[in-house]
């Protein structure tokens, strides 16, 4: 019997670093599957990109406050999920974040003070999931408001791994990974039969390793303040703003979801960073096939009820 190998190839996705690995034995072989995972991300890419005037999300964009846009019925099902996702998260997950004023945020050396909370209020108006309307009978999608945005940053990346590892499987690959720059989908073993060993991002030191776990047919998702945050006064305030106040979240360092579906699993680590631990985690346990690892500024680590780290 042909030796497995792990095959792998890196490049620059949906703005992001996204790694591909197929378990094979023929290089061949693997390299037409993981060439397939690669266009399906970029069908994807097409599709939701805010820096194409054809793809659908900017045309729904342009016709905010104005008409319904016909759409596909791939778009009409990921709004109504996320649609979804805002209600269980209370809007701490809202697609329509695209119209705040991003002004108000550089989140580099020069920000010294954050803005007055009526300025900040101001700024997030526009964002309010419950006024895209969903036609699902034509096929039309509604910004009730103009101004409106809607994008799909805090989903994409997760759905388009999830597709991409779909599309693979069907052409017979029994084990692989698409790691969409930390957002992660993971299925069958590695070579030697062991499943797949993930390391968490230690959110001091965001190139180290804090913890592993062993995953199969599971997928992973981690936000952090790590890599974009500022400190005001003493305290940290992390690049993520909550959308019903304008303000950027303080307290959490990094949120990592398990999953079993990795387009979920991406939507659901930004609003338990906005929520906090207490309500972010009474949220998660409520749900099933869903487990959050989080870790607050003072480095003290909270993960759900069923969760066992490997130290």
């Amino acid at each position: 019997m042909a030796k497995l190998n792990i095959h792998k190839r890196e490049l620059k996705l949906m703005g992001n670093h996204f790694e591909i690995s197929v378990v094979a034995a023929d290089a061949f072989w693997a390299r037409q599957r993981i060439e397939a995972g690669v266009k399906e991300i970029r069908r994807i890419e097409a599709l939701l990109t805010t820096f194409s005037d054809q793809s659908e999300t900017n045309k729904i964009n342009e016709n905010a406050g104005i008409r319904p846009v016909v759409v596909s019925q791939e778009i009409i099902d990921l709004i109504m999920r996320a649609k979804k996702i805002s209600d269980v998260t209370q809007g701490a997950f809202d697609i329509s974040y695209g119209s705040v004023d991003k002004s108000l945020w550089n989140f580099d050396t020069h920000m010294t003070a954050l803005p007055d909370k009526k300025t900040a209020k101001k700024s997030v108006r526009l964002i309010n999931y419950k006024n895209i309307e969903v036609d699902s009978a034509n096929h039309t999608v509604l910004l009730k408001e103009k101004g409106m945005r809607i994008g799909f940053g805090g989903i994409g990346k997760g759905y388009a791994a999830e597709m991409a590892k779909l599309v693979m499987k069907r052409m017979g690959v029994e084990s692989g990974v698409v790691n969409a720059s930390g957002d992660l989908t993971a299925w069958g073993t590695q070579p030697n039969g062991i499943p797949w060993t993930i390391g968490i991002a230690n959110p001091n030191l965001a190139r180290e390793i804090f913890s592993y776990m062993n995953i199969t047919d599971m997928a992973v998702a981690t936000s952090g303040n790590y890599e974009k945050y500022v400190m005001i006064d003493g305290k940290r305030y992390s690049h993520t703003i909550d959308p019903k106040t304008g303000l950027p979240v303080s307290g959490i360092k990094s949120v990592t979801i398990i999953s079993s579906n990795a387009e979920v699993a991406d939507a659901m680590a930004t609003p338990v960073t906005i929520m906090g631990v207490k309500a972010g985690l009474h949220m998660i346990n409520q749900i099933k096939n869903i487990e959050a690892i989080i870790v607050t500024d003072d480095d003290k680590l909270f993960t759900s009820k069923n969760f066992n780290l490997i130290r």
